[in-house]
């Protein structure tokens, strides 16, 4: 009789994930025993870190993820980075030790009392199985469930001793037909929706297509591009734009939307027909109250998520396959006659201001930058106060190239770009970070130079929570403490978990040390470079 170790060691080779995310405790080692060969194992120094990389490996590779947590205290640890992965909409199995099942009643050192409440809600489906027999079996419904649209995190809590008892032939071979089950989810518009929205954009006076995430993470980015182009409509991120969804570049990009009633509103005015594809309707911080829309628009939200289309406080909405949907309403839209016609201009990039306070820009820091970063680079980024900057310096224009935490808490950055790395180990990822955010998950560097995982870290000094203190008058709570952090020394840290790492003084400086980084792909390299402050208008 085999065990439920080699049952679930199959459950996941069957599924494909066979690379895992761990920092392992005493309750853990009985599933890693004899760790096969043809398995890897990535270790994290602190379980935030570990979540971290898995987000970004299952973003960057669009496989599901694995996660190893040490009992309660382990997925307490990591519960923000849950949050996180919640947020992006990324699949992922979290599975954390529990004490022996002999020992639970009495709580015994170790145990988690409550398993199945302590990750929740950030994650889809909680479970600790009732039998040793289950363990398998469970695993592979988390994974249907974590990849089910809205995708999401799952949780399972698996007591140690489960490991090495047997199951019977029969119990083996039902976990591997659950393993090896495929379920498709792309359910297609009905015929007359399709219609109908078709005829509200075409009878429209002036309609605003709004992307989001969702558009880039489903594959649909091509389709939206060509309905984009086949209606000439101009195109608007969604607010909190954790993946970028259409091109940069297109002459018929106007930008993010500002995440704030009100000024979102004032953005679309004009406008009689507001057609969102793959965001929420919308993402809103801080509260800016006013009017959703302008007055006499109208809105039409398509998207693979039910409960976010319930939740939305304006509009209609159409739940279906978003690249299915684009491509039906192609059927059903003219072509633009474009002949006489202007054509919309290329948004012009801005002149980077050379230096703030005797430092670069942070513009100026972006374009040099963006000027050293090879061509089909990844990007992840997590500095919030200079993302405006960022996105006008790179102008990303192809699916798959950017990751951003959508769930707005930090230490997400850092961890994502090194598990991006490992998960699409054929492209460069540059990571561009605040000083302050490099401190949420900087354990990451040890990982990152263990594994020798050739990622290029741009740590942004500014020595402040920047975007803090952008809120802080925007809420008018100036004096607030805690928003300022001297006396960091990013490049000593980093030379401390086996980082090489360098100091930038100068633009240039700064694109010879990207380029170099970039083709050198022997290892992790981490650039400081002190940059000024430039808080976004209110």
């Amino acid at each position: 009789m085999r065990t439920v170790r080699e049952s679930v060691l199959d459950v996941l080779r069957a599924r494909g994930m066979t690379t895992l995310f761990g920092n392992p405790g005493s309750t853990e080692l009985p599933m890693l025993k004899e760790f096969p060969e043809d398995f890897r194992y990535v270790l994290g120094l602190q379980e935030a870190v570990v979540v971290g990389m898995a987000d970004g490996f299952a973003l960057a590779s669009g496989t599901t993820a694995l996660v190893n947590l040490h009992t309660g205290p382990g997925t307490g640890n990591a519960m923000g980075a849950i949050l996180n992965a919640r947020a992006n909409r990324t699949p992922m199995v979290v599975t954390a030790g529990q004490q022996v099942r002999a020992m639970l009643t009495m709580e015994a050192l170790l145990t988690n009392p409550q398993p199945t409440h302590l990750p929740l809600p950030a994650v889809k489906w909680a479970y600790e199985p009732p039998r040793p027999a289950d363990v398998a079996p469970a695993l592979a419904r988390g994974v249907q469930i974590a990849e089910t649209p809205a995708q999401g995190p799952v949780f399972l809590s698996l007591p140690m001793d489960d490991f090495d008892a047997e199951v019977d032939e029969e119990t083996d071979r039902a976990a591997a037909r659950t393993a090896a089950r495929t379920v498709l989810h792309a359910a297609a518009p009905g015929e007359e929706a399709v219609r109908r929205l078709a005829d509200r954009l075409a009878s429209a006076r002036g309609a605003v297509l709004i992307v989001g995430n969702d558009v880039d993470a489903s594959g649909a980015w091509d389709d939206v591009v060509a309905l984009a182009e086949r209606t000439g409509l101009p195109v608007w991120s969604a607010p909190t734009e954790g993946r970028v969804s259409f091109p940069k570049s297109h002459p018929q990009y106007r930008g993010v939307l500002p995440p704030a009633i009100a000024p979102l509103a004032d953005c679309l005015a004009g406008h009689d027909l507001v057609f969102v594809i793959g965001a929420p309707v919308f993402c809103y911080y801080p509260y800016i109250p006013g009017s959703y829309l302008p007055e006499g628009a109208e809105l039409v939200q398509l998207t693979r998520d039910a409960e976010e289309a319930a939740r939305a406080p304006v509009g209609d909405a159409v739940v279906a396959d978003l690249a299915l949907t684009a491509r039906a309403l192609l059927a059903h839209l003219p072509g633009r006659d474009t002949r006489g016609a202007a054509q919309p201009e290329p948004r012009q990039k801005a002149a980077p201001a050379v230096a703030v306070d005797g430092d670069l820009s942070p513009l100026a820091a972006m374009t040099a930058i963006a000027a050293g970063a090879p061509a089909n680079t990844l990007w992840v980024n997590e500095s919030p106060s200079n993302l405006g900057q960022f996105h006008e310096a790179t102008r990303i224009s192809t699916p798959g190239s950017f990751l951003f935490t959508a769930g707005g808490g930090l230490g997400f950055g850092l961890a994502a770009a090194v598990g991006a790395q490992l998960g699409a180990p054929e492209r460069p990822v540059v990571c561009v970070i605040g000083d302050g955010s490099t401190h949420y998950a900087v354990q990451a560097l040890w990982t990152a130079a263990t594994y020798k995982v050739p990622v290029t870290f741009v740590v942004l000094s500014n020595q402040r929570y920047a975007i803090l203190q952008w809120f802080a008058r925007l809420e008018q709570a100036q004096g607030a403490p805690g928003l300022d952090i001297p006396g960091l020394d990013i490049v000593s840290i980093a030379a401390g978990y086996g980082v090489r790492s360098h100091q930038a003084s100068g633009a240039d400086e700064l694109t010879k040390l990207v380029r170099d980084a970039a083709l050198q792909q022997e290892g992790p390299v981490l650039i400081d470079v002190p940059v000024g402050t430039e808080l976004p208008a209110l």
